[in-house]
């Protein structure tokens, strides 16, 4: 939850004023709610009444709720709208770390698309990662990172306490300007993707709902501390990322910081984007695609293709932002809502089947914005 979209936080307050830290509490509970209600769909009661485990993965639940209509097309759907979010966001981890190279070493004559290749080059080892455990203890290297650029940050802020003022926070903002802000404020709390993988590794899966709330409250304390503070920092001056207001010895520092996390958080959207193409394509009974050097050889050939499109795609920010609109919106509150009340319409009470229907409407309202402003910015590039 704390990744690299943290860093635009004071930047989204600095658009949507006092009601970014509204938005910034309710992103929370309602990622948090889309999350359980997806897990619920994995569970089917027996006749005793008891919670069985009848579904493993995202896939599993969008194929019973299309099985009438189709039994693999759901699944399909789901697979495509996962990988395509998944690798985008490999992509960015690879473009980030290119940028960050080039700004870090300034005085080496060498281009952002070269820096990237070098950053390709030390991912070369993800080929190997066959279990979540190697990609956790990444992760955990990844969440010390971040702390420590968090902590820099905000040490800097606090030394500047005296400059604070509340005056700084607007009471009014433009509708485009707000709209920037929501999305890079429910995006900072996305995981869905990974919560039917992570559930079901779990030693104790019954103290899944209680993990997903502390983990949600921590994360949106954090979220709001550090948006408060640099906010109140830099007021007006408030960049898009808000390492680029540090002064510039600590710039290196926090880049040098920033690079190493976009390298440990490449791994898991890797492994997972990954494993779904493998388990798709080895599904059925021929031996030869579940060799491990088949397995080998997805792995290389995605490890690739995320390098080649971090080369060459133009205005990649642009194409992020618009595939975010349509898969992150989806894989966050669309579909979650969506299978839920499938499968559960019977059981969900009158406030559970409104609580789904205001996620649903909410998300496709958020959708719809993202995919607009995203269009818009992609045709005033093109001209």
């Amino acid at each position: 939850f704390q990744g690299i979209f943290v860093l635009g936080l004071p930047y989204a307050l600095l658009h949507s004023g006092y009601s970014g830290l509204f938005l910034i509490i309710l992103a929370a509970a309602l990622c948090c709610y889309t999350g359980k209600i997806l897990i619920a769909c994995l569970y089917e009661e027996n006749e005793d009444g008891q919670l069985i485990r009848v579904r493993d993965t995202y896939e599993d639940i969008a194929n019973a709720c299309c099985k009438k209509l189709s039994p693999k097309l759901g699944g399909i759907a789901v697979n495509v709208t996962q990988v395509m979010e998944l690798i985008m966001t490999c992509i960015l981890y690879l473009v980030v770390s290119g940028n960050l190279l080039s700004h870090s070493f300034p005085y080496v004559p060498v281009t952002e698309k070269t820096w990237s290749v070098v950053a390709f080059v030390t991912l070369l080892p993800c080929v190997f990662i066959k279990t979540l455990k190697i990609v956790s203890k990444l992760s955990q290297l990844c969440s010390l990172v971040h702390f420590i650029i968090i902590l820099v940050v905000m040490t800097y802020c606090l030394t500047q306490i005296h400059q604070w003022s509340w005056a700084k926070f607007r009471l009014s903002v433009e509708f485009e300007d707000f709209l920037v802000s929501v999305g890079v404020i429910i995006f900072s709390y996305t995981s869905q993707i990974f919560l039917p993988t992570l559930e079901g590794n779990m030693k104790n899966p019954g103290e899944f709902r209680c993990m997903l709330n502390w983990t949600h409250f921590f994360a949106c304390v954090l979220k709001t501390t550090f948006a408060l503070t640099a906010f109140l920092t830099w007021g007006e001056e408030t960049k898009e990322v808000i390492t680029d207001n540090l002064p510039s010895f600590l710039q290196t520092l926090v880049n040098l910081c920033l690079l190493t996390k976009a390298l440990f958080s490449y791994p898991l959207p890797f492994f997972a984007a990954t494993e779904i193409v493998y388990a798709c394509i080895s599904r059925g009974n021929h031996s030869n695609y579940r060799s491990p050097l088949f397995a080998l050889g997805v792995r290389g050939s995605f490890l690739l293709l995320t390098l080649l499109m971090a080369m060459f795609i133009p205005h990649f920010a642009l194409l992020m932002g618009l595939t975010g609109s349509v898969t992150g919106a989806a894989m966050t509150f669309l579909l979650p809502s969506l299978f839920h009340l499938k499968l559960k319409w019977e059981k969900l009470s009158f406030l559970e089947k409104c609580a789904d229907i205001s996620v649903f409407i909410l998300g496709f309202l958020c959708s719809i914005a993202g995919i607009v402003c995203s269009i818009k910015g992609l045709l005033e590039v093109f001209g």
